[in-house]
């Protein structure tokens, strides 16, 4: 069987038909989070300036399809300018070239409208028009709500070594009825591009209330908005009602000045004078429980009806080993006690029960000699929120017997009825369950920590 022979001119030829057949380079994208800058501007002088503040948002990733990248840019830059006046917005979009590389053109005004809705202007000369159509925004939205005070000895910001960088002249107004979504579809945009996991709140449904924090007495006349919360009221059978804090948001500027510790004592008098059931906050963020738990604190220790059980619970610890108990013990106060909080100061069973620890920590003095106890309580009730209290119930048990003879050493062993496999199967996994309990132990006590110091500086 013979060959077929090529020659020169026809390798060429063979070269260049490869190269037309060959594929073209498929489009990568580029993340949004790397080509976009969002930032909040007071004034139209602010706008277009590198200058003005900058907001760090969550996640733009997410408002974008095919794993949050944009598609058919070539030099793709995106400014977006948020006023904190109106809350409009207007994006500047610039890029080299465009070209489908085999994933599309992202619709960039669609995606951008996901996050802005009507908020965001077309026009920019439109846009730098709302500073003064729309600079008394605040003050018309607030001349039809319902002013409000908090009582200002009830608890502690939770940041009181800034409490004097908080300009006068602030007050919180309650917006209710139709006025809730007209000011919650200007806000939307803060919510989904700052607090993590968020969505908007269901504005036609009445239970809904706003909360808003203005900043008064500015130069030119205007009011400033300087953060929100968005609360539900729920009925609670047979005839109480509650308050449950979904949202709240303190525009960036104005973060770490108290003014979120500022709105949670607004809703702690509205929830004490309005004589509701409970306080309640819905996943709250760890930066939020701080500064809340902070507040409770304050609030407990001058709650004088607890002073008795807090002392009997500090007695227990500096007299007893409780790392011997047979059964966990987690030095937690009287039913009777948890419920005079809840209907005198509002505050949950489960927010109650961490502040106790605090209060606990605080009185307990001093706290290095009594430390393995403590952290012993704090041990117990993280397992038990964790496994469960009868995590070992069809296993082996510990039961203290009464006994005239030493109380830490009187116990009896028994193993209660059960599949035995499934003893084996948990052992598989113990070591791993046991080192995750001692980190969430750990960071209780960091938690406990860093509130007792709070609170140890506001006191001092």
């Amino acid at each position: 069987m013979g060959t077929k022979h090529h020659s020169s001119s026809d390798l060429v030829s063979d070269n260049k038909k490869r190269r037309r057949a060959a594929f073209s380079k498929i489009d990568a994208g580029i993340e949004a989070n790397e080509c976009i800058k969002i930032y909040l501007v007071s004034s139209k002088d602010e706008v277009d300036s590198q200058n003005s503040f900058r907001i760090e948002p969550v996640d733009l990733n997410h408002f974008f399809e095919d794993e949050g990248k944009i598609y058919g840019y070539q030099g793709l830059k995106i400014t977006v300018w948020l006023s904190s006046v109106s809350f409009h917005a207007y994006a500047d979009i610039s890029f080299e070239s465009t070209s489908d590389g085999g994933k599309g053109i992202t619709d960039l005004k669609t995606s951008l409208q996901d996050i802005f809705a009507e908020n965001l202007v077309d026009v920019k000369d439109d846009f730098l028009q709302t500073f003064s159509t729309e600079q008394h925004y605040v003050k018309s939205l607030v001349s039809n709500s319902e002013g409000l005070h908090e009582d200002t000895n009830n608890g502690c910001s939770g940041n009181s070594d800034r409490q004097q960088e908080e300009p006068a002249h602030t007050e919180v107004f309650r917006v209710t009825g139709t006025g809730v979504g007209l000011l919650y579809s200007r806000l939307v945009p803060l919510v989904l591009l700052l607090v993590d996991g968020s969505n908007p709140i269901d504005v036609i449904d009445p239970r809904w209330e706003i909360y808003i924090l203005v900043q008064k007495g500015q130069e030119d006349g205007c009011m400033r908005l300087l953060g929100f919360a968005a609360v539900y009221r729920f009925h609670r059978y047979p005839d109480a009602m509650r308050l449950r804090l979904g949202q709240i948001l303190i525009v960036p500027p104005y973060q770490r000045k108290g003014y979120g510790a500022r709105l949670l004592k607004t809703l702690n008098s509205i929830a004490l004078s309005e004589n509701v059931y409970d306080l309640t906050i819905e996943e709250p963020v760890d930066a939020l429980q701080h500064v809340r738990t902070c507040i409770d604190v304050q609030r407990l220790l001058a709650f004088k009806p607890i002073h008795e059980a807090l002392g009997l619970a500090i007695s227990q610890l500096k007299h007893e080993n409780l790392s011997k108990k047979s059964q966990p013990h987690r030095c937690e106060p009287p039913a009777s006690i948890v419920e005079d909080v809840r209907k005198s100061l509002k505050i949950n069973k489960r927010q109650f029960l961490q502040c106790w620890e605090i209060l606990i920590y605080l009185r307990l003095d001093p706290i290095d000699k009594y430390m393995d106890n403590y952290v012993t309580i704090v041990s117990n009730r993280v397992n038990a929120d964790v496994l469960g209290k009868e995590v070992e119930g069809a296993g082996k048990q510990l039961v203290d017997i009464p006994s005239e003879f030493d109380q830490d050493m009187s116990f009896a062993m028994f193993k209660s009825a059960g599949d035995e496999s499934s003893g084996i199967e948990k052992e598989a996994d113990q070591g791993n369950v046991e080192e995750q309990l001692r980190q969430l132990v750990d960071d209780r006590m960091k938690q406990i920590k860093s509130v007792v110091q709070k609170v140890s500086a506001h006191r001092a």
